[in-house]
């Protein structure tokens, strides 16, 4: 059998120095204002519910992307990435709009680009980035890199917006603006919530209810894994996730169109009480069942977060697994997201003795997660790594995930 290969988060000092390192070689003769960071997450439960109104519960990872950064007076962007070695990405701030710019650069240059739209001055800037988040695996690389960049702008801008979380959660709106608008990539807030937000030792719960103001869409929730002697095992399947591929914008689509046709805003808005009523009320224009189907996991989805979020505030996340494991036979089932790789990490996982599993992120591949006792993660690591093994599959990345600390000034 393989050994399960660990993926390790990297020391704020690692970071720090791997971008420094990158910034002279990218550009040399100068030198960054500064180092700046922000972790990936990792949704512990309420997945696809953040664009219907909902509820989601994530963390942030220990594994972060680190931005160095250097302001320049005029509104050139040049972009150097450890993942792309020996290219500039390289735009002026007065051409970025939707649909104008593509590439990585995009959820970079988008940032700026949202945070001027909002009345802020930005000028252009110099930045490299290297990160230890885990590209493609559903763990939110990309608002991790947002997150850094706006964070970095802040400060060199002196914008004042991160010193609290008020302002937090205005960058948290930039970032998904450039997210939607820029990349063209049609996620809710989640992600950037939770990189900007969470805080070590919780979750954060966002209620994606509209009408809320931004600051009053994330409350914390204790989160205390290790004093409850259970850890976090994120499993990256290494099946490629993507969320510009079409599957996630159709999946919103499809939910909006539910929404309209009962006559509710988001479906948040749907009584789970009333549930089968209302899936009947949509027979007419549903003859295959697929919108019922996604309507009813968004709805299950929403009550299963609320009371994972209850069970956790009263010290019971032992309890939690029949919740993890009802989301994912209902991703799997109803929403028709998972994968080969995401239900064997799953029931390998279960099979081992993970109190629950389930995948996690906007899925099609990605990762999945296991909450185990901390004198099983071993165990069950090597389990799903021979379940991977036995069926011919490429070998995935295991992770710890303890509740981390979200974006800020790294050095």
């Amino acid at each position: 059998m393989s050994t399960p290969e660990w993926l390790e988060s990297w020391s704020d000092d690692e970071g720090a120095a791997r971008v420094r390192d990158l910034f002279a070689r990218t550009f040399p003769g100068e030198a960054p204002d500064g180092v700046w960071s922000a972790p990936g997450r990792v949704n512990l439960i309420g997945e696809h519910t953040d664009y219907n109104g909902g509820l989601a519960l994530p963390t942030a990872l220990p594994h972060r992307t680190y931005v160095a950064l250097r302001h320049r007076e005029d509104d050139v962007v040049r972009l150097g990435s450890a993942q792309a070695p020996g290219e500039v990405w390289t735009a002026r701030l007065a051409d970025v709009a939707p649909g104008a710019v593509s590439g990585w650069g995009a959820y970079v240059a988008g940032v700026a680009w949202a945070l001027a739209q909002d009345g802020h001055e930005v000028r252009g800037f110099d930045a490299v980035v290297d990160s230890c988040v885990p590209f493609g695996a559903g763990l939110s690389s990309s608002a991790a890199l947002e997150c850094a960049v706006a964070v970095a702008l802040d400060e060199t801008g002196r914008l004042g917006l991160a010193g609290d979380d008020a302002g937090r959660a205005t960058l948290v709106t930039a970032c998904v603006r450039a997210e939607n608008e820029i990349a063209g990539a049609p996620t809710g807030g989640m992600d950037q919530a939770a990189s900007l937000r969470a805080t070590a030792g919780h979750a954060l719960l966002v209620d994606s209810r509209p009408g809320l103001s931004a600051l009053e869409s994330g409350t914390p929730v204790p989160f205390d894994l290790a004093a409850a002697g259970l850890t976090l095992l994120v499993v990256d399947t290494r099946a490629e996730h993507a969320l510009v591929d079409g599957q996630y914008a159709e999946r919103r689509a499809t939910c909006e169109r539910a929404a309209g046709l009962l006559g509710v805003e988001t479906l948040r808005d749907v009584d789970p009480d009333r549930l089968d009523e209302t899936l009947a009320a949509l027979a007419a224009h549903d003859p295959d069942g697929v919108l019922a189907r996604r309507v009813r996991h968004v709805v299950t989805e929403i009550d299963r977060t609320a009371r994972f979020r209850d069970l956790v505030t009263d010290g019971r996340a032992d309890e939690v697994g029949p919740l993890m494991v009802a989301s994912h036979t209902s991703l799997r089932d109803d929403y028709e997201v998972s994968a080969r790789e995401l239900d064997l990490v799953v029931d390998a996982a279960l099979a081992a003795g993970a109190l629950g599993a389930r995948m996690t992120g906007g899925g099609f591949g990605g990762s999945a997660i296991a909450l185990v006792r901390a004198d099983a993660v071993d165990a069950v690591a090597a389990a799903v790594q021979e379940a991977f093994d036995a069926a011919g599959l490429r070998s995935p990345g295991f992770l710890l995930a303890p509740p981390s600390a979200p974006a800020g000034r790294t050095a």
